[in-house]
């Protein structure tokens, strides 16, 4: 019998020591984090991929605040694309693809199409996709009971000022400018629709600097899939959308179809980048990295709802499961990002578990309560409450089989459906307090980590975690540190 035991620490258990600090201003420091090794976050912080957390909304709003969310993965591969499209969509200096309708189709054709897609305009085509007109919701609401088609309804395209792919922002903002346009249509050299600039999309570039985009402009956005016979195709199809990241979501990350499935996820996609996980030790971290993962997510069990440690016996505390896999990748002479996915409290939380060795953290619970997550709040005990559930939850678990099943086409009778009481939940549901709009907090966590640098002394997140001395605290420590003797107004 091998037994070995050590002491495991979390962010609770330990302060950090003040150092010698040059730092004059919260402002002269950088926050900025490698995801990867090829994607830069001006803000450490990515939104959790649960189901209760992160949709196409909250992913716009964590990138617009240079983050980003990723996406769960529980819905069809047909609706996580879909999602994918609306983040891409949602900023950028052009739209690739845009909207468009036949100009023989029916004004009823382009009032739907324009529901459907939910947007003020369309650019009219020919058949050889050639820019022949633009057509917008004032034409339709104004056009007379004659006009039937969008050809008679339509700006022509000798009256549309259109640009070509190569166009500056600064080119864009002048033209709009000066010809009063809300939009300008993208060709090529034949004539044909390559993308769509507005006067929306140029203030949004030119006001969000630090925001995370892609090389087209495009806010970033990570989707989560899974180890299943039929995740290849949903990691294609969400490639193909233009996701930035792949997040393998497996609770028990260290395991061998996970490893395997990296490995081919790798062989099919050379440039993917790839976050693989969870784990929490060094072997865990260094396996991963080794069958070809550009960051390792390190956490299990520290989440708010998560009770994979109660349920199991397994886990190791946050604070040394994020010291350990850094210090695993280190000795293997691997460099790739650490991203620690949860526990995270308080700013001061963020600040420990980058100064421990993670480059990112992944929240969940702190989010779940805000605008921009899926689902309503409601009104519990007098107080504005929004759910948050354990992706290991009962109430997951269910959703999850039954999103596999819809994706697979499977038509569920009373003999196929799963028995409740043969699932072996390790998470829970809860409410949490509704926290407004999720870049306030991400304001606050971002002004704690300003402030934690200056302490340490540090300009950077990599000069914090040269300088980071930790040290252990009693219970009346902890004590000692939040407010007390007093009464809080």
């Amino acid at each position: 019998m091998n037994i070995r035991a050590h002491k495991g620490l979390t962010f609770d258990d330990v302060l950090l020591v003040p150092k010698r600090s040059p730092i004059a201003s919260r402002r002269d420091v950088d926050t900025s984090a490698a995801v990867t090794n090829t994607i830069r976050l001006a803000t450490p912080i990515l939104s959790a991929n649960m189901d209760t957390v992160t949709e196409w909304e909250m992913a716009v709003a964590m990138a617009r605040a240079g983050g980003m969310g990723v996406l769960h993965r529980f819905m069809s591969v047909e609706q996580q694309v879909r999602q994918v499209n609306k983040v891409k969509r949602a900023q950028g200096l052009m739209v690739d693809n845009p909207y468009t309708v036949a100009e023989n189709a029916s004004i009823a054709e382009a009032d739907r199409l324009m529901e459907q897609h939910d947007v003020g305009g369309l650019i009219v085509v020919n058949g050889d996709k050639k820019l022949v007109g633009l057509i917008t919701r004032r034409d339709i609401l104004l056009a007379p009971d004659d006009v039937l088609t969008v050809a008679q309804a339509m700006t022509r395209a000798d009256h549309i000022v259109s640009v070509g792919p190569s166009v500056t922002s600064a080119e864009a903002r002048a033209l709009l400018y000066q010809h009063r346009l809300e939009k300008l249509p993208v060709v090529d050299r034949d004539g044909k629709v390559v993308g769509l600039i507005t006067s929306r999309d140029v203030v949004r570039v030119e006001e969000r600097s630090q925001a995370s985009v892609d090389g087209k402009g495009r806010l970033r956005v990570g989707a989560a899939i899974g180890v299943g016979s039929g995740e290849m195709a949903r990691a294609e199809a969400l490639l193909e959308a233009g996701a930035d990241l792949l997040v393998l979501d497996i609770a028990h990350g260290h395991a061998e179809h996970c490893i395997d499935m990296v490995k081919s996820l790798r062989r099919a996609f050379a440039d993917a980048q790839i976050v693989a996980g969870n784990v929490a030790t060094a072997d865990g971290a260094r396996e991963l990295a080794e069958a070809g993962a550009d960051a390792i997510k390190v956490g299990i069990g520290p989440g708010s709802i998560c009770t994979t440690r109660i349920v199991t016996g397994f886990g190791v505390p946050q604070l040394t499961a994020i010291m350990d896999s850094a210090s695993g990748l280190a000795a293997a002479g691997i460099d790739i990002p650490i991203i620690a996915d949860g526990g995270i409290k308080t700013s001061g939380d963020l600040v420990k578990a980058l100064a421990a060795g993670a480059h990112i953290v992944m929240i969940g619970s702190l989010f779940a309560g805000c605008e921009e997550a899926p689902g309503s709040p409601v009104i519990r005990d007098g107080q504005k409450v929004k759910v948050v559930r354990g992706m290991a939850s009962l109430g997951a678990a269910m959703g999850r089989r039954a999103a596999e099943r819809d994706g697979q086409g499977i038509d569920e009778s009373a003999e196929d459906q799963e028995d409740w009481d043969k699932v072996v939940p390790e998470g829970v549901e809860a409410v949490v307090p509704y926290r407004g709009h999720v870049a306030e907090i991400v304001y606050q966590l971002v002004g704690g980590l300003r402030s934690g640098l200056s302490y340490g002394g540090a300009h950077s997140i990599e000069e914090l975690q040269r300088n980071a001395e930790f040290i252990e605290i009693t219970a009346a420590g902890v004590r000692e540190s939040g407010s007390h003797d007093v009464r809080r107004l």
